[in-house]
């Protein structure tokens, strides 16, 4: 049975319930919205629950970005070895949610907060949203691409080297120019991460890969509905 990992349990429903409403407060209101007393308001629950789920302000913002990073998923299946389809499938899953995450409305919100507050506190923001959100994102997928590695599918000297490419390959410079103003085109991401797996495959897929692509392997990969809030 396949296992999202990107849709982690370290939150209760309950939990990620208040964090989406905290997400919703920073979103409407910027971060000084995001208060204790507020967000109990908002998610009518307790300010002790927060205290006790959270701990202060800052645990809070690092469970929010932790949540929000969550979304950008990563499918194991315990004890299958990949396919060339599976792989592409999941790469692709993988490639879909980090566009419509990095696009959305909270993922904005956040960088230009962090933006703003980069030369003040030390740039605490910037630093949780490194730490909880885009290096546990990279975490996931590197343990994707070890896993084509390992199955025969991709080869590669340097792992970082080759996510690189990879997070390349699928971002480029749309969250500059999204984070500048310019309107995400939600309806053209899943042809952008087909690209970029495309691209990637050829970059580092092996003989193996190569060939069952040229035979059409993808057109037969299943379709993955993604949704987010």
């Amino acid at each position: 049975m396949a296992t999202e990992s990107g849709q982690i349990s370290e939150f209760t429903p309950r939990q990620s319930a208040v964090l989406a409403e905290a997400l919703r407060l920073l979103v409407d209101g910027g971060d000084k919205a995001v208060t204790t007393a507020g967000l109990a308001r908002a998610a009518n629950c307790s300010k002790e629950s927060l205290y006790k789920w959270f701990g202060d302000r800052d645990g809070l913002l690092s469970a929010m970005i932790a949540y929000q990073a969550s979304k950008v998923r990563t499918v194991e299946r315990a004890g299958e070895r990949l396919t060339v389809a599976t792989l592409a499938e999941h790469l692709e899953v993988f490639a879909r949610d980090l566009l419509e995450v990095l696009a959305g409305d909270v993922s904005l919100a956040l960088n230009r907060l962090a933006i703003g507050q980069s030369s003040r506190d030390g740039s605490k923001l910037g630093k949780l949203l490194l730490e909880r959100g885009r290096r546990q994102i990279d975490r996931r997928a590197r343990g994707l691409l070890d896993a084509g590695q390992r199955d025969g599918l991709l080869r590669f000297a340097d792992g970082d080297e080759a996510y690189r490419i990879f997070y390349g390959l699928i971002v480029g410079d749309l969250h500059v120019r999204l984070l500048l103003g310019d309107t995400p085109q939600a309806h053209k991401f899943g042809a952008r991460a087909a690209k970029a797996v495309s691209a990637f495959l050829t970059l580092y897929g092996t003989d193996r890969v190569q060939a069952e692509l040229d035979n059409g392997v993808r057109k037969a990969a299943p379709e993955t509905n993604i949704h987010h809030n």
